[in-house]
C-alpha cells in the first residue's frame, strides 16, 4: 500500500472510517469485524473512530472504539504499524441531535476513557471533533496540549475546523498539530482553503465523508458523468476515482472512506493505485457532480 505521513508515523494512503459499523444501519458484529480485517489484510494502516460514533443511547457510548479494539486484537496478522485516530468533544444525547462539550476538563476524560477501551497506554492520535461554539476554540485545544504532556495522547488532531483553527490550534499546541479532519469529495468542496493551509504547513489533511457520505456514495457515477468517465477509462469504480483524485491534490490528503461491508473497503483501497493524468486531475477539478 502507498503510504502517506501523519506527524511521525508512516500510515496507508488510504484509511478506514469506522462510523458506519456503529451508528443506525449498522451490521452485525461479524460483517463489522470482517470489514476491519479486509482492510488490515490490504494494508490499511489507519482506522479513524470516535467515542460519539455509536446509536444514540447513553449506554453506547465509545461502541465504535470497542468494536475496532476488538477487530485489531483478534487479527491474525501483525498490527504495530496500525494507527488508530480517535476523536472526542461530540455528543450523541438523543436519536437524531449532536451536541458538542469541548470544555477542557470533559475533553481530558473522554480522552482518558478513549484509550481504555481502545486498550491503550497512549492514544496514537487523537482529534478534537468539533468546535463547541460556548467554550474558547484555544480552550478546547489547550486540553489537547495537557495530554499531550502528560503523556495519554501521542499525537494531536482536529476536526471541521477553519482556517483560523488550524492556526490558532498549530499555535497553542506549540507547533504540535498533526493532522486536520474536515469534510471533502467531489460534492463538498468547501475544505478547499483548509486543505490548501493544511498543504503549505505540512500537516495530514483527513478527508471525511470523501465519496459524498452514506447516502450519496453509491450515486456518484450517475450525479458525475465526469467521475463515471475517467472511471469507465480506468476501468475501476467512480468511487475509486473519487479517492484518486482526492490523493493527487496533494501528498498530505490520507482519505478515511467509511464502510461496513469488506467489498466497499476492498474497493476503496484500490485508489492508491490509480495514477491519473493532469489532465484528467482539472477535468475531475472542473466537475460539479448532481446535488
Amino acid at each position: 500500500m502507498k503510504q502517506r505521513v501523519i506527524g511521525d508515523q508512516s500510515v496507508s494512503a488510504i484509511g478506514l472510517g469506522g462510523m458506519p459499523m456503529s451508528i443506525e444501519g449498522r451490521p452485525d458484529e461479524r460483517q463489522a469485524v470482517a470489514t476491519i480485517h479486509a482492510a488490515l489484510e490490504a494494508g490499511v494502516t489507519l482506522i479513524d473512530t470516535a467515542d460519539a460514533y455509536h446509536l444514540a443511547a447513553h449506554d453506547e457510548v465509545g461502541h465504535n472504539e470497542s468494536l475496532i479494539a476488538k477487530a485489531v486484537r483478534e487479527f491474525h496478522g501483525a498490527t504495530d504499524d496500525v494507527l488508530i485516530a480517535t476523536k472526542g468533544g461530540h455528543l450523541r444525547p438523543e436519536p437524531g441531535a449532536w451536541a458538542q462539550n469541548g470544555h477542557p476538563e470533559y475533553l481530558k476524560e473522554a480522552a482518558k476513557a478513549s484509550a481504555k477501551r481502545l486498550g491503550v497506554e497512549a492514544i496514537g492520535l487523537y482529534q478534537f471533533h468539533r468546535p463547541d461554539p460556548v467554550v474558547p476554540y484555544a480552550d478546547s485545544v489547550g486540553a489537547l496540549a495537557e495530554l499531550l504532556d502528560e503523556g495519554v495522547i501521542r499525537m494531536a488532531g482536529i476536526s471541521n475546523a477553519d482556517p483560523d483553527q488550524i492556526r490558532t490550534a498549530n499555535e497553542v499546541l506549540g507547533g504540535r498539530l498533526v493532522s486536520v479532519q474536515n469534510q471533502y469529495s467531489p460534492r463538498f468542496r468547501s475544505s478547499e482553503p483548509e486543505l490548501e493551509l493544511c498543504d503549505e504547513l505540512g500537516i495530514a489533511f483527513l478527508p471525511w465523508s470523501p465519496l459524498g457520505g452514506i447516502t450519496n456514495a453509491a450515486d456518484l457515477g450517475t450525479a458525475s458523468e465526469d467521475f463515471a468517465t475517467v472511471a469507465r477509462d480506468h476501468g475501476v469504480s467512480p468511487q475509486v476515482v473519487a479517492l484518486a483524485w482526492e490523493l493527487a491534490k496533494s501528498d498530505v490528503v490520507i482519505p478515511i472512506p467509511g464502510a461496513s461491508r469488506p467489498q466497499s473497503i476492498l474497493d476503496s483501497v484500490t485508489a492508491a493505485t490509480v495514477k491519473l493524468r493532469p489532465e484528467e486531475v482539472a477535468r475531475l477539478d472542473a466537475a460539479q457532480p448532481a446535488a
